[in-house]
């Protein structure tokens, strides 16, 4: 058997999302943010959150969003306090330093998708995205 990796959806979209990976943690590197920040700082954008609902919202296990969370914490970027609706929680948001480079972050975010997405039109972009939708769909359905 040969496999065709340019005929390949899983290894295309595999290398596709590592490429856009290493563009992300080049352009976030300065501002002291890593990819792995990123799921926390959109979750958090919108206020507070318990951890255990920012491990789901990022896709990941408790300790993984526990270990993320403690490096943002040691490096400013969230704090923790009480959750008043249950006291066997914490509640974790963004500091004003993370809150300060949301608008940086915003900018590389844009600069990767332009570049990643230059070639297409706007119905192409708008094509790929409603696929792309569609494939995580099924994936999802799939779990």
């Amino acid at each position: 058997m040969a496999l065709k990796r340019d005929s390949s959806a899983g290894y295309m979209t595999n290398l596709a999302a590592r490429l856009f990976v290493r563009a992300l943690d080049r352009r976030l590197m300065p501002l002291g943010l890593t990819p792995a920040h990123m799921p926390v700082l959109l979750a958090l954008e919108g206020g507070p959150q318990p951890q255990k609902m920012l491990a789901e919202r990022a896709g990941v296990e408790q300790p993984t969003m526990t270990a993320t969370l403690a490096r943002m914490e040691r490096d400013s970027l969230v704090e923790r306090h009480p959750n008043p609706d249950d006291g066997r929680s914490m509640l974790v948001s963004l500091t004003p330093l993370a809150r300060a480079k949301l608008p940086d972050v915003e900018k590389v975010v844009t600069e990767i998708n332009d570049l990643a997405l230059g070639t297409l039109g706007k119905k192409d972009r708008k094509a790929y995205f409603a696929l792309l939708r569609g494939v995580i769909a099924a994936l999802e359905a799939d779990n």
